[in-house]
């Protein structure tokens, strides 16, 4: 202890301020500063004599803090002999509880991250001094490793530990030889260096290299020895504690071998009270078991009463099931005969409705026969009033001829009619000639391009007839299916009365029997109705065709305003050309047409804007056309997509299961999908 004193000179404890000072060593000098940093140090209040019980709780509050370094830094676990009595310290100053703490802290700065500068402050001390704090380290660190060992049972670490002093002292001797070797070594050479130097010059020795080595060599020399005095020391310590720990682990394999007695006894009265336990449960449950017999022997009175009640219960059933299968065999015999003449109804509407189509379609021929006759009177009318207009013309020429000859025979200038016509002809300039000759073969052309108008309007009046007979055909279908919708809500009124009348009267099954046959009717309207909005749509998809139907009457109309202005082109040019023919005849054959009369002028300028008129409409045709193109192929797809359609559902249709047996209402739905096939297919035939 009075080494202790002499150490810790500064902690006095008799000192008023010794635990400031305490606490402010170890956050500054001895131990790590990050765990007792300045929030743990403000946590020391100041002391003053008069108050040691202030002294107390700062003392407290700094050995909690070192075992909970040990506990959560160093992981070593304090004994309890190692911790020091903090009201001996604070109110008499006891130095061996002093000493204590100081061993405590001692643990702590040769483990903490200054452990290098405080293992150097410790080797400057004097040899005994050095013992003893290092004997005092290794007792605590020793003691706690120790308690935490005997704690968890882990007595295999002893015999690891004891193996690792062990090779530590192996390790120290080879260290030992090794130094001693080159001890030798060294004093081999010091020993040559001095027969040197005995040799040499005495006053050069001081300057020399190998005075400067000497002197080197003389303080490793001397460092060693300390060392070599450091190791034996250490290795002495080495096998104390040795033969200390070879001690303490035959105890600890005696204590164990008590332990595992105690643990195997302890085992065998473990497995007599889980056997006594569960044979208490088993008595338990065996009593429950008696008690719930007890009470099924007393329900069993009940229980057979019950039995009886049921008994009779059953025989009323028994009667009532043998009426209502008597009840089902009539309704059965009724049944058939009912669906016997459903089914003879459903073949009359499908005649009906194959009437109705043949029907329609009859008077969708008669009607395209009646606008074909039409057009064939019109076009007759047409050829009548041309042939009138041919005659009259032909009379006029007639006529002219029969002047011309009545004015050339008194002039005497020609003697028929055949030379006054090549007369003409070659007085006629060469100009006049050439627009004759362009405008017959322009004549020819438009001939042929109306023609070929003709032939393409034909084409597109078949496509409107045959767009009008597909919308007719969906008219009827959709008229023949609202026919069927009304129907279907007649007999789902008629079948509603009959359960309100029969409400009172029917037994169970007739009341779900005629419940099942409204939801069957019910799913049918539904389909029907759902059929019905199909058909409405397909046909607001055909409404753009009764659109493309108008715009083709349009253009009818244009073809027909072009004609006229054609005719009456021709009838110009015609009535031109007889001017010019009058005007050349007029003339003195003699003179030459010096000018140009404003007649034939007019007669060019006219036939340019007939020319500008004609690419006009011919660009306005290209454009209609264009159109109509589009609109067909827009047609065409729609119709094609709906074909599809169709195809598949009706393909769908007939590949479901049709071997089961069938209800009425089944049956009826079958026959609507097949009439629905019916109608596409005969829809796809009339494309």
């Amino acid at each position: 202890m009075a080494i202790v004193r002499d150490l810790w000179s500064p902690f006095n404890p008799s000192h008023s301020q010794f635990t400031d000072r305490f606490a402010y060593q170890l956050h500054t000098d001895i131990l790590d500063p990050s765990w007792f940093n300045e929030t743990w140090l403000g946590r020391i209040k100041e002391e003053s004599e008069a108050n040691w019980r202030l002294k107390v709780s700062n003392l407290k509050k700094i050995l909690q803090s070192m075992l909970e370094y040990y506990h959560d830094v160093l992981g070593h676990q304090v004994a309890d002999e190692h911790l020091p009595d903090i009201n001996l310290i604070g109110e008499f100053g006891d130095v061996t509880e002093l000493g204590k703490l100081v061993q405590l802290v001692l643990g702590c700065a040769v483990s903490c991250e200054k452990k290098q500068e405080q293992i150097q402050q410790i080797m400057t001390l004097e040899e005994s001094v050095q013992h003893v704090v290092m004997t005092a380290i290794q007792e605590v660190r020793d003691q706690s490793w120790i308690l935490s060992s005997l704690k968890y049972y882990f007595l295999s670490e002893e015999v690891e530990a004891k193996e690792d002093l062990g090779q530590r002292c192996r390790d120290l001797e080879h260290q030992l030889a090794a130094v001693l070797e080159e001890k030798s070594s060294l004093q081999v050479e010091t020993q040559s260096l001095r027969e040197k130097l005995s040799l040499s010059d005495p006053l050069d020795a001081s300057t020399t290299i190998t005075g400067k080595k000497l002197l080197l060599l003389q303080s490793q020399m001397e460092q060693l020895q300390e060392e070599n005095y450091r190791l034996e020391n250490s290795r002495d310590d080495m096998r104390v504690r040795g033969e200390i720990m070879e001690r303490d682990v035959l105890d600890l394999t005696h204590r164990n071998d008590e332990l595992t007695s105690l643990a195997q006894e302890a085992q065998t009265l473990k497995d007599e009270m889980d056997i006594l336990r569960h044979s208490s449960d088993r008595v338990s449950r065996l009593e429950a078991l008696v008690e719930t017999y007890k009470r099924k022997l007393e329900d069993l009175g009940d229980l057979r009463r019950q039995v009886r009640l049921l008994e009779e219960r059953n025989t009323v059933y028994m009667q009532r099931t043998c009426e209502l299968e008597e009840e089902l065999r009539r309704a059965n015999s009724v049944r058939t005969q009912l669906d016997t003449y459903k089914r003879q109804v459903h073949e009359l509407h499908t005649k009906h409705s194959s009437e109705a189509l043949k029907a329609e379609k009859w008077q969708f021929e008669y009607k395209n026969l009646q606008d074909k006759y039409d057009a064939l009177l019109k076009e007759k009318e047409h050829l009548i009033s041309e042939r009138d207009t041919l005659r009259e013309t032909n009379d006029e020429l007639r006529c002219a001829q029969v002047q011309q000859k009545g004015l050339n025979q008194p002039g005497g200038l020609c003697e028929d009619s055949g030379t006054v016509g090549n007369l003409a002809s070659e007085m006629m300039p060469t100009e006049f000639k050439e627009t004759v000759v362009r405008l017959q073969s322009e004549n020819k052309m438009l001939c042929v391009q109306e023609e070929s108008y003709r032939q393409r309007l034909v084409e597109v009046q078949g496509q409107l007839e045959e767009s009008q007979r597909s919308q007719n055909t969906l008219e009827t279908q959709n008229r023949l299916n609202q026919q069927q919708i009304s129907e279907l809500r007649s007999q789902v009124e008629d079948l509603q009365k009959a359960l309100q009348e029969q409400g009172s009267k029917a037994e169970d099954v007739s009341s779900s029997l005629l419940k099942k046959k409204l939801e069957e009717h019910l799913e049918k309207l539904h389909e029907a109705h759902s059929d019905l909005q199909k058909k409405r749509e397909v046909i607001d998809d055909l409404e753009p065709k009764a659109d493309v139907a108008k715009k083709i009457d349009e253009l009818q109309e244009i073809l027909k305003k072009k004609d006229e202005d054609m005719k009456l082109m021709e009838e110009r040019y015609k009535r031109y050309v007889e001017k010019a023919r009058t005007v050349i005849k007029t003339l003195d054959p003699k003179q030459p047409p010096l000018t140009v009369s404003p007649d034939v002028q007019a007669l060019n300028n006219q036939l340019t804007e007939r020319d500008r008129k004609i690419q006009h409409l011919e660009h306005d045709y290209e454009k209609s056309r264009s159109r109509h193109d589009q609109e067909e192929k827009l047609i065409i797809s729609a119709w094609y997509n709906m074909g599809m359609a169709l195809h598949q559902k009706v393909v769908g249709e007939r590949s479901g299961p049709s071997n089961q047996a069938q209800s009425f209402l089944a049956q009826q739905r079958q026959s609507t999908h097949a009439r629905r096939g019916l109608a596409a297919r005969h829809q796809s035939g009339s494309n």
